[in-house]
């Protein structure tokens, strides 16, 4: 087992985490084998993986039979399934969490993608849902979108754990940070005042930082630049394809160093704190020309984690190559960062329009998995009619 490249991340300070959820994956052991043999050490979902398992399998047939039959509407057939999925991946991986001293075994659950530009409603949904699930180990995952900063510090200031997704900018990437820090002053402050409120060191966060997208739209802009242009500035336009994600995302963590140190994270530090960990997300590959572990490979350091889909983790169990890569190459990732803003290209723009891009697809794969689970409510009740 010491040969598989999945269990050698550990050594480099990087956690593996599976990027699914299914039911089947719970009960018959394909999540409990991946926590064994290839230290899987976290869970993360989101609305289009639960709307996938739920629509194309019949995992939850029975389980929706018996809600409706109980006269659930779909609303309430969903929070069921979704509280008993992560609860079992929670009780899954328990004893990660109590082994690790709750840096890892953590399983999320995600806030409603329609409430991602309601601060108030996020707050609201997010306490709603970790008491649903009711386990330690769950983290509740808050878009990062200008609503959600404040909301995120909030909740932080209360003592919940959060799992801030939808990143894609740097700045906005320090604004996750800030908000993690200043919810964590608030937490120590509001304790100190005798508020019954969970202490620093147990509370735990993660910025999902989105990786392979960023590719996807970068060489889309960049071929796009590249037609018409004459034939050195086309090569040298191609030239940058491909890079763009692994750049953004090596500048993130440099980011990260910066915040977690210095006196006023030294003082959160010493009043329990634990740093926010950056997590690769959206780590396939989707250009078919690139390394099926391009976003592994290139984004091994301490302090993070690397969520992987199914492919990419067999695929990096297969021929990973792990070493410590993340502080490899910064001022390079700098010159190709600034090369692609030359050529007419925005990061800012990318980014804003990914983040839009990546809430509206979560909120269609949430209203498209309400729509599968009314219809079949819709069946089985017409049925029992």
């Amino acid at each position: 087992m010491g040969s598989n490249p999945l269990t050698q991340l550990q050594g480099f300070g990087q956690s593996v985490w599976y990027d699914n959820i299914g039911r089947g994956l719970l009960v018959a052991g394909g999540l409990k084998k991946m926590v064994d043999e290839d230290a899987v050490v976290g869970l993360t979902s989101n609305p289009s993986i639960f709307q996938k398992a739920i629509a194309t399998t019949d995992e939850y047939d029975s389980a929706i039979a018996e809600l409706v039959a109980s006269g659930a509407d779909a609303e309430r057939v969903l929070d069921t399934l979704m509280a008993e999925d992560v609860g079992m991946a929670a009780d899954l991986l328990h004893a990660t969490f109590d082994t690790t001293g709750s840096v890892d075994g953590w399983v999320s659950i995600e806030v409603n993608p329609a409430l991602a530009y309601d601060t108030e409603n996020t707050v609201v949904e997010a306490r709603r849902l970790r008491a649903l699930v009711g386990r330690p180990n769950v983290l509740v995952k808050v878009p990062a979108t200008e609503q959600g900063i404040p909301a995120i510090e909030r909740l932080i200031s209360e003592g919940l754990s959060v799992n801030v997704t939808l990143i894609f900018s740097i700045d906005r990437y320090r604004e996750v940070m800030g908000a993690y820090l200043t919810g964590m002053e608030h937490l120590i402050t509001r304790r100190a005042e005798g508020e019954d409120l969970p202490e620093p060191a147990s509370v735990r966060s993660v910025a999902s930082f989105f990786v392979s997208r960023v590719d996807s739209l970068c060489d889309t802009l960049l071929e796009a630049a590249a037609d018409g242009a004459d034939a050195e500035q086309t090569d040298a336009l191609l030239a940058l394809r491909g890079q763009a994600a692994v750049a953004n995302a090596k500048l993130a963590y440099q980011a990260f160093l910066e915040t977690f140190a210095g006196p006023r994270w030294e003082k959160l530090e010493s009043a329990g704190a634990k740093v926010q960990r950056p997590l690769w997300a959206s780590t396939s590959t989707k250009n078919k020309a690139y390394s099926d572990v391009l976003y592994v490979d290139e984004l091994i350091g301490p302090d993070t984690v690397n969520t992987m889909p199914h492919a990419t983790l067999e695929a990096y169990r297969d021929h990973g190559d792990p070493r410590v890569t993340l502080t490899q190459g910064v001022e390079a990732a700098r010159r190709l960062i600034g090369a692609i803003e030359l050529a007419g290209i925005a990061m800012s723009d990318v980014t804003s329009r990914l983040e839009a891009e990546g809430v509206a697809a979560f909120a269609d794969s949430f209203e498209s998995l309400m729509a599968t689970l009314r219809a079949k409510r819709d069946g089985l009740a017409g049925g029992q009619g």
